[in-house]
């Protein structure tokens, strides 16, 4: 099975506005982006309806319908307390409020095979792609699967062929096509997300996509 421009606007009305708005797609309008999908599916067995509408529905909300290829981290105080307070305390917090760069290198730091914070990997390493590809060691995985250096260039996959295939990978790698087939969003939304932050709006997407591709 193919998509088209048309199941595309159906499950992200905005989509077109939206790939215009993102730097990282210039160059693409949505006509390329959906060749871009088509030319990959298959080899990551996104090959079914169901298939498609969970992987787009993920997609959809990962990348904020596509707006985003790369992750932002510009939080505030108390976004940060909200979002990592695993890593940030009231006391310290707002030394790193709307610094993208301090805030990726401490919530990242020695972990998923990046350095200290000092290192600057967490920012070079943040997520990027339609379905967030994070850290050194994930990088370097699928630099050996895809060709492209994408450890000296992590840009490579906030563009277009990168943030696509790249996500496609994920998919497969993470076993979603199996769980996709049992329709199983729940379980598909922890293994991207580890725990179910958008269910409501996944959900919703989920939705829109299984309309847009009659399944």
């Amino acid at each position: 099975m193919k998509i088209t421009s048309t199941n595309l606007k159906g499950i992200m009305p905005n989509i077109t506005a939206s790939i215009s708005a993102n730097k990282n797609l210039a160059g693409y309008n949505l006509d390329g982006i959906v060749v871009q999908m088509n030319r990959y599916a298959a080899e990551f067995g996104i090959t079914t309806p169901l298939r498609w509408a969970h992987y787009l529905a993920q997609v959809a909300h990962e990348s904020g319908g596509l707006r985003q290829t790369e992750e932002n981290l510009s939080y505030s105080a108390e976004g940060l307390l909200k979002t990592f307070p695993k890593y940030f305390t009231k006391a310290y917090v707002n030394a790193y409020a709307r610094q993208p760069q301090r805030i990726a290198g401490r919530v990242y730091a020695n972990r998923m095979g990046n350095g200290a914070e000092a290192t600057g990997d967490g920012w070079k390493y943040r997520g990027r792609g339609l379905i967030q590809l994070t850290g050194r060691t994930n990088y370097t995985v699928y630099r050996s699967y895809c060709g492209y250096d994408v450890v000296k260039d992590p840009d490579l996959l906030a563009k277009p062929v990168g943030a696509i295939r790249s996500s496609m990978w994920f998919w497969r790698n993470r076993g979603l096509n199996e769980l996709a087939d049992k329709n199983d969003l729940v379980a598909i939304t922890k293994r991207i997300n580890g725990g179910t932050n958008g269910l409501a709006e996944r959900r919703a997407y989920l939705a829109k996509a299984k309309q847009a591709l009659g399944v």
